[in-house]
């Protein structure tokens, strides 16, 4: 296998574990058109490598099988927007303001100026398109955005990477005020129901229209 097509597979393969967390070689192979024993080969090479490790699943029948998924390791390898150097720099603001109110208004102030800059993209959409837009929005932020349409008409909005994480780690304001974002920019209500800072495996918000 030529050494681009391997390693297009291999991105393929951490996105498949980042997005459905742990899975089968089975569960691997098929969305990807591959052979197990193809897929086999790349795991094994990126267990080597310290970025995947495996579990054993014992089964009330049927052989025992491996599950697999990605490493603390291979997750530097996902955007992070150099979280360090924001932590430094946020920390020192916070000791030399005397208190977290500043940093509050950062994250309102951020939040205020990315409202003005995706406006005009949200008008004259239907909730749906609005959704749509915005997990594009997210996607082109580093944040591998994800959107479906749930039974009882609302929408939900998956984030399986969180480029600013150990900023949201520390400072939940972050958290808070995308959640507000979301709302002002749908005009909907959002929920957040599972967290990446709260040790879920992806961000996601439940979102519907607004019954004001």
């Amino acid at each position: 296998m030529p050494q681009a097509e391997e390693g297009t597979t291999r991105r393929q393969l951490m996105h498949l574990l980042r997005t459905q967390g742990g899975s089968s070689i089975a569960e691997l192979a098929k969305p990807l058109g591959i052979t197990e024993m193809a897929v086999r080969r790349h795991i094994h090479t990126m267990e080597k490598d310290g970025l995947v490790t495996s579990t054993l699943l014992r089964q009330a029948m049927g052989r025992p099988s491996y599950r697999y998924k990605l490493t603390e390791r291979a997750d530097e390898l996902f955007p992070k927007n150099y979280p360090h150097l924001t932590l430094e720099l946020l920390g020192e603001l916070e000791e030399q303001a005397s208190g977290d109110s500043v940093i509050a208004q950062l994250f309102q102030g951020r939040k205020r100026k990315l409202e003005v800059k995706y406006r005009e993209l949200m008008e004259s959409k239907e909730l749906g398109e609005k959704v749509a837009e915005l997990a594009g929005i997210q996607n082109a932020g580093g944040y591998m955005a994800e959107w479906e349409t749930a039974e009882d008409g609302s929408y939900r909005l998956h984030e399986y990477n969180c480029p600013i994480a150990q900023v949201a780690n520390r400072y939940r304001e972050a958290c808070h005020c995308e959640k507000q974002l979301f709302g002002d920019l749908l005009g909907a209500d959002v929920e957040r129901t599972e967290c990446l800072a709260d040790g879920g495996s992806r961000c996601t918000y439940k979102i519907r229209r607004s019954e004001g």
